[in-house]
């Protein structure tokens, strides 16, 4: 059975107006049921997991400034999001349901976090929306049960992987491959493992052919034992804070072609929804909930 991470506290409540569309955590697991895609039995409900999990890749400094909402106002800025109580503990979840789904994906082959995806939260610093890195505090999770050794990140959201590249800079044990918009935030660029600066515009096929003549040959050069698969919907080209020109029926076939691959190659995959952005929230659902139908698709 597909298993799917969701808390109710993914829905944070934001000042109106803000740009970030946080109606798309309940409409997209009530779009799912309303389908038949999925059951209330795929759904599980994280927790407020036990804060040693964060230290394996995040300083305590830093945790503990979060937790305790002492965040220097510079620093408090760059996250985006009026800091608080409430929305650390949103993280913190987050991140349970990424740590959990990651032992279901080893169980089932596949499994899904309806958010996360905090790819530029750094070792030492949040920015952009992000404040602790779920992938990269699954990778360590798994390693350290002894759950995997080697890990690929494929992360295919539009923004580069800044902080997840940071992170495992010196750790060989992961590999960071991000794919993005080459002129989109982060305008000062991380250094990943592999890079792929895409230009304007860049239509379907120009992206699923590099995607193509990428992907197969990295896993093998890798041989990853499990991959993280962030798979933002962000390069759909209508979206705001996007610059490539994917239709949503692109971005469907780029889902299709990784998990796809994970599931003919046998590796475990684990999905982090990352970010979407188009003014047409609708279109934002449909374009996540298609990763969800591929999944069941493939695999069940």
């Amino acid at each position: 059975m597909l298993k799917i991470a969701y808390h109710p506290i993914y829905k944070h409540e934001l000042p109106e107006g803000h740009r970030f569309p946080m109606e798309k955590y309940d409409l997209l697991p009530q779009q799912l049921l309303y389908e038949g895609t999925c059951k209330k039995e795929n759904f599980f409900e994280p927790e407020i997991p036990n804060n040693k999990h964060f230290f394996t890749v995040h300083d305590p400094e830093y945790f503990f400034d979060l937790l305790n909402i002492t965040l220097s106002q510079k620093a408090a800025r760059k996250i985006g999001f009026p800091l608080s109580e409430v929305l650390v503990e949103r993280e913190m979840v987050i991140a349970d349901g990424t740590m959990k789904a990651s032992e279901f994906a080893i169980k089932n082959g596949i499994s899904m976090n309806i958010a996360g995806g905090t790819h530029h939260a750094f070792s030492n610093r949040g920015e952009a929306f992000c404040m602790l890195n779920d992938q990269a505090i699954g990778a360590k999770y798994l390693q350290n049960k002894g759950l995997a050794n080697k890990i690929l990140i494929v992360d295919l959201d539009v923004h580069q992987g800044n902080g997840t590249a940071e992170i495992f800079k010196n750790d060989t044990s992961v590999f960071t491959f991000s794919m993005h918009g080459k002129s989109n935030y982060p305008f000062i660029k991380e250094k990943s493992d592999l890079d792929i600066p895409l230009e304007n515009n860049t239509n379907d096929s120009e992206y699923l052919d590099t995607l193509k003549s990428t992907l197969p040959k990295l896993i093998n050069q890798e041989k990853p034992d499990f991959i993280y698969y962030l798979c933002g919907v962000d390069v759909i080209e209508t979206d705001k804070l996007g610059k490539l020109g994917l239709t949503v029926e692109g971005c469907k076939k780029r889902d299709q072609f990784v998990l796809q691959t994970c599931f003919d190659l046998k590796i475990p995959v684990m999905c982090s929804m990352g970010g979407g952005y188009s003014p047409d929230i609708n279109m934002i659902v449909n374009a996540h909930a298609n990763t969800f139908r591929l999944a069941q698709e493939i695999y069940f």
